[in-house]
């Protein structure tokens, strides 16, 4: 039965060119929402990085600090990557200046190419 229907404008039955619509909506909501889903990921993940980082970094400078001044044993840089290397970071740098240690460490991030950067500073209060 290819003629008019009845009652149809145009003469477009109840199975005609909108056969297979609500198929090609569904297939663009879900892509969407994969889309949406994987954009939230990989911007939670980068945020989760340089959290990480920061808490390293802070942990190998306040470390730093405690060999300068005796608390624990060692060279300052030295215990400072030694705990960057056991949070599975890199330490980039490290410089001493009096009481005061400044760290730069590196994260590997979970998205490769990606990696978390973070700086710290610790000392005495009111070390500038």
């Amino acid at each position: 039965m290819s003629g008019p229907h009845p009652g149809c404008p145009g003469g477009v039955g109840p199975h005609g060119r909108d056969r297979g619509a609500a198929s090609v909506v569904a297939i663009g909501l879900i892509a969407a929402v994969v889309l949406l889903t994987t954009l939230v990921l990989g911007v939670t993940t980068t945020y989760v990085d340089a959290r990480r980082a920061a808490a390293v970094a802070d942990a190998a400078a306040l470390a730093a600090a405690d060999a300068v001044t005796g608390v624990i044993a060692g060279l300052p840089c030295e215990v400072a990557d030694r705990v960057a290397r056991r949070n599975g970071a890199t330490l980039r740098s490290c410089e001493v200046d009096g009481a005061v240690s400044r760290v730069v460490i590196a994260v590997p991030a979970r998205i490769p190419g990606l990696d978390a950067e973070a700086s710290a500073r610790a000392g005495p209060p009111g070390s500038p």
